[in-house]
């Protein structure tokens, strides 16, 4: 059976010079719209072929986190003045449905995108997104950055997700933009076997992939922000993309590595939280984690959570509320750069 292109279809030419701005048009056939779609904004600035690189740059994935998309949309307001190499590809909020929502997921469908890769053409409106990248956007670009914050149910330590190619060159060069980008950490991520991912797809294409995440609350915190711009702008002045230097040097990160399932703190059953830990503390294993009491026996003990293993509180749990299997915390091991 030959390839079927998308459904979502664009008013913006990828391959034309200069700047453009326009929509991604989601096809959305619903009750009150027989014919309609979902306008995703996106915009593009081209040098012309041979000049450079291509950059995909995307926040949005998650609906409520925030610091992401508007370091995009001020970079979108820049970019009709801006002279570059290569092609930039800005999508600030990439699953819009959610974004305007201001959920983790749509409201649509229900979808997460970011665990819903490779997609799927004649599927939901999140899938249809996710497919939309997968064989349109990935295939064009040579790098990816996707933005994100922990959303309204976590706190996270501002730190860049990396997943760094097995060895050469390409290995060598992602390093470059791990330390150009600057983020106060660095952490190799292991999701248990999650395979559904942005990342997971950026690797089955081959391209070098940054993610981030830089707050939580579903809030936008003006240090946070200021991070992930200057971030930007350095590792786009390494890929050479961007002509002038960065006004400040890259300060240094620390490399943190999640080891496994021993890293992740869960809820055994449903109730209020008490943490007996804050953002960035060293624990132990075996170290209370903190209590987790019963709101229809208050008069029980509360159970105690330990942590399982060592390592700094990469990421904490927002809501005090929590449902068995919710993660109330994450870990990190320090570890080198390689």
């Amino acid at each position: 059976m030959p390839h079927l292109p998308s459904l979502i279809a664009t008013d913006v030419d990828f391959e034309r010079t200069g700047f453009q701005t326009g929509t991604l048009r989601l096809p959305w056939s619903h009750d009150r719209s027989a014919y309609g779609h979902i306008p995703i904004p996106l915009a593009v600035l081209n040098a012309g072929a041979g000049t450079g690189r291509t950059v995909l740059l995307t926040g949005g994935n998650h609906g409520d986190e925030y610091e992401g998309p508007v370091a995009l949309f001020k970079l979108m307001q820049r970019l009709a003045s801006m002279s570059i190499r290569g092609r930039l590809i800005v999508i600030p909020a990439l699953n819009f449905p959610a974004f305007v929502n201001g959920t983790r997921t749509s409201p649509i469908d229900g979808g997460n995108l970011n665990r819903l890769f490779p997609g799927a053409r004649n599927g939901q409106p999140t899938e249809m997104i996710a497919h939309y990248v997968e064989t349109e956007l990935l295939p064009r670009a040579d790098v990816v950055i996707d933005l994100h914050a922990g959303g309204a149910s976590f706190e996270h330590a501002p730190t860049l997700l990396a997943s760094p190619p097995a060895q050469g060159e390409r290995r060598a060069l992602y390093g470059d933009l791990v330390r150009a980008f600057g983020a106060p950490n660095t952490m190799i991520m292991n999701l248990l076997g999650e395979d559904r991912t942005f990342a997971a797809a950026a690797e089955r294409h081959g391209k070098l992939f940054l993610c981030g995440e830089f707050g939580g609350h579903a809030g936008c915190d003006a240090a946070n922000l200021a991070i992930v711009e200057s971030g930007l702008q350095r590792v786009l002045h390494r890929l050479g993309i961007l002509h002038d230097a960065p006004l400040r040097p890259a300060p240094a990160t620390r490399y943190f590595r999640v080891e496994g399932a021993h890293h992740y703190v869960y809820a055994p059953h449903a109730g209020v939280f008490e943490p007996a830990f804050a953002l960035g503390d060293q624990v132990r294993e075996g170290q209370l984690a903190g209590r987790l009491f019963d709101p229809h026996r208050p008069w029980q003990a509360p159970v105690e959570i330990a942590f399982r293993g060592n390592g700094t509180v990469m990421c904490l749990r927002t809501f005090a509320r929590a449902e068995p299997g919710d993660c109330l915390a994450l870990l990190a091991a320090e570890s080198s750069a390689d």
